[in-house]
């Protein structure tokens, strides 16, 4: 149940403590029906809380001649309780220099999806309840017509919110209402391309003077290059290449830590194509990103320029995929799914292939060797009766 304050047109909600089944509610007569066990005590109550919420709204109209709605809500709630949307931003501002720009920017596009299901900014943290969370819910489903790891991420990031709102003693634990909300989310699965779909995207007809020819070489690079994220490939120099040893050095991005192994010769030949007579070890291997020294002096370009031009080579695989009739959707982390499940398909040891692609855990890797048990018991269901 909930008291609801109406000023200006605008409406706020405050919770009255009570909770009750549709069928022990009188709409009409706007009182706990006499089927409930304890009718005549939540009554005394309900009324109380009216008159005393009636009475400080007529305090402050008093003492104030212009008073919002939120203003008549903390009068009568008596405890502050903060903005949502306020603190939100403060929080983005406070973390911004110590999250990826990536991240950031996460934080930022979920928070205003929630703003803009809302309708307003003018939104408090005891405002946002678990029917309200269950109403959001439903918009993004069957509205909006997202997915399950969508609505999560979605949700996720309001719980974060909360959360950090809890650890600064901003609101109270009972506040934080995501512990009654549970979406199913199915388990992603992980594609990965055979020895004939990798065939088909080498020999695919792309047009030299496109950039898809340059995005091509980079995701097949990736995959026989330790399974290399799109953000490092892209940032990959001719100083990242000891061609002597035949080994790629280089600081992971996402991971901070420093990465080095040997390539074989399908990625040699890859580079020898963006080889220059005069090459400067600063140069980008792939020409893509032009300015270097814009690059390597500003952070916040760094992750910008990486994520236009991951946006932009997603766009031409997809293409590509759709050129040479993949069953699924092309995107350049399948890269690094088709060398892990490669390597261990090729007898390479998990515990090297967990390296290779920096996992921190072999658990992540351990989830391409299931792929292959299950790719091996589909040859056994196939072939041997």
């Amino acid at each position: 149940m909930y008291i609801r304050v109406i000023k200006d047109r605008k409406t706020k909600f405050i919770t009255a403590g009570v909770k009750l089944k549709e069928s022990e509610w009188d709409e009409t007569k706007q009182r706990v029906k006499k089927n409930h066990p304890n009718s005549t005590r939540m009554n005394a109550s309900l009324s109380q809380k009216i008159a005393d919420a009636e009475g400080q709204v007529a305090d402050l109209e008093r003492k104030v001649k212009s008073v919002s709605v939120s203003k008549l809500k903390e009068a009568i709630k008596g405890k502050e309780v903060p903005n949502f949307f306020e603190y939100a931003t403060k929080r983005l501002a406070r973390v911004k220099s110590s999250i990826s720009y990536n991240t950031h920017l996460c934080y930022e596009t979920y928070t205003k999806k929630f703003e803009n299901h809302i309708g307003t900014k003018d939104l408090y943290f005891d405002d946002i309840t678990v029917a309200s969370l269950k109403e959001y819910v439903r918009v993004m489903s069957d509205v909006k017509k997202n997915g399950p790891t969508t609505i999560n991420y979605s949700l996720r990031i309001l719980a974060i919110i909360f959360k950090d709102a809890i650890r600064d003693e901003v609101i109270p634990e009972t506040m934080f209402p995501f512990s009654k909300i549970s979406i199913k989310c199915e388990k992603g699965k992980r594609i990965f391309l055979n020895k004939v779909q990798i065939e088909s995207i080498k020999n695919a007809d792309i047009e030299s003077k496109n950039r898809a020819h340059i995005f091509r070489d980079m995701f097949l690079f990736s995959i026989y290059a330790g399974g290399l994220r799109f953000s490092d490939v892209v940032s990959l120099k001719w100083e990242n290449y000891i061609e002597m040893e035949q080994r790629i050095k280089k600081l992971i991005r996402k991971t901070d830590s420093m990465h080095q192994f040997k390539i074989g010769k399908v990625a040699i030949d890859i580079l020898e194509k963006y080889k220059l007579a005069n090459l400067d070890p600063k140069a980008f291997i792939f020409p893509i990103i032009k300015d270097v020294v814009l690059f390597d002096k500003d952070a916040e370009y760094q992750q910008k320029i990486i994520r236009a031009n991951n946006i932009a080579c997603g766009r031409c695989l997809h293409k590509l995929g759709e050129k040479v009739k993949l069953p699924h959707t092309l995107t350049f982390h399948l890269s690094r799914h088709t060398f892990a499940t490669n390597a261990l398909n090729n007898g390479m040891r998990i515990e090297h292939v967990s390296k290779l692609m920096g996992h921190q855990d072999i658990s992540t890797t351990q989830i391409y060797a299931k792929i292959i048990n299950e790719e091996l018991d589909k040859a056994v269901d196939n072939f041997i009766y």
